[in-house]
């Protein structure tokens, strides 16, 4: 067993961090929201006032973060991990991040002898109270094998995906791919509603035509429940926006994802950013002039 620290118990964190404390490890927790940790407390985790002291007190450290500005302050802002840790601390980072950025982060952790591993996850929070995440990781093999049984008390499948940044470019093409799609679903919805057609017959047609494989979020969207998400389309927004960040990083064009930021952010800013993703419809709709 290992002396584990986890730093951010959120809607993710929280369930990915009892799981580790159910694994039998000895888990050192923080949060800017100490009741964050109440129940990890419970379940025997130790609290810390700082992610310094819990790098102080930890062999590997697991990071839940919003994104990239998060992730940088907690490693090497004041009171940050960096300022707690040993030579040898391995950190994983279950953000979601820029390859780039990882980078960066990884060539500061390596000044004072700390590994760095990019390590995001995916399938919701669902995925995180099941123990059922995808996980992955890029950076040292080493570090990895050593440490691969902490990662799978949080998700069955667990890949080293190779260097750094490789964890977090396969989740940022992940969430591309899957949240991209959704808004062309929203888009056939609105045009079906602009145009007459009522959106459950259309779906009925195409559940069982050649786009069945692409519409079986489409009931879900129907029942028009934007609220209380576990995802939020605000994570959705940063998330393609990240893609497009490293599509223009690399000078590849992303026509496609670039339209897809575009609709997210405007809905964003019009104030569903805390709703679920998919409330990118109710945006879609007021654009098009349907009433519901």
């Amino acid at each position: 067993m290992s002396d584990v620290g986890f730093i951010g118990v959120g809607n993710i964190g929280n369930p990915m961090c009892a799981n580790v404390i159910k694994g039998g490890h000895r888990v050192v927790v923080h949060d800017l929201v100490e009741e964050h940790a109440a129940n990890l407390i419970d379940l025997g985790a130790i609290w810390a006032g700082s992610p310094a002291e819990v790098a102080a007190q930890s062999e590997v450290v697991l990071t839940s973060l919003p994104g990239p500005p998060e992730v940088a302050a907690v490693l090497r802002g004041d009171n940050g991990i960096l300022d707690g840790a040993e030579p040898g601390l391995v950190c994983f980072d279950l953000s979601t991040n820029l390859p780039s950025t990882v980078k960066l982060l990884a060539e500061r952790a390596a000044e004072q002898g700390v590994t760095f591993l990019d390590s995001p996850v995916s399938n919701g929070v669902q995925g995180a109270i099941d123990a059922t995440l995808a996980v992955m990781v890029g950076g040292d093999q080493a570090a990895f094998d050593k440490y691969k049984p902490v990662l799978e008390c949080i998700g069955n499948n667990v890949f080293h995906m190779g260097e750094l940044g490789m964890g977090a470019l396969a989740k940022i093409i992940n969430n591309m791919v899957g949240i991209t799609s959704m808004q062309v679903l929203i888009e056939g919805t609105v045009i079906a509603e602009a145009a007459g057609l009522d959106p459950q017959r259309a779906y009925e047609v195409m559940s069982v035509a050649s786009a069945q494989h692409y519409v079986r979020n489409m009931p879900v969207l129907l029942e028009r429940n934007f609220d209380d998400p576990s995802f939020f389309l605000k994570w959705a927004a940063k998330d393609v926006s990240l893609a497009v960040q490293v599509a223009r990083e690399t000078g590849i064009p992303s026509p496609i994802a670039s339209a897809a930021s575009d609709t997210l952010n405007r809905a964003k800013n019009r104030g569903h950013g805390m709703k679920s993703v998919m409330a990118t419809l109710l945006s879609a709709e007021e654009d098009a002039g349907v009433a519901q």
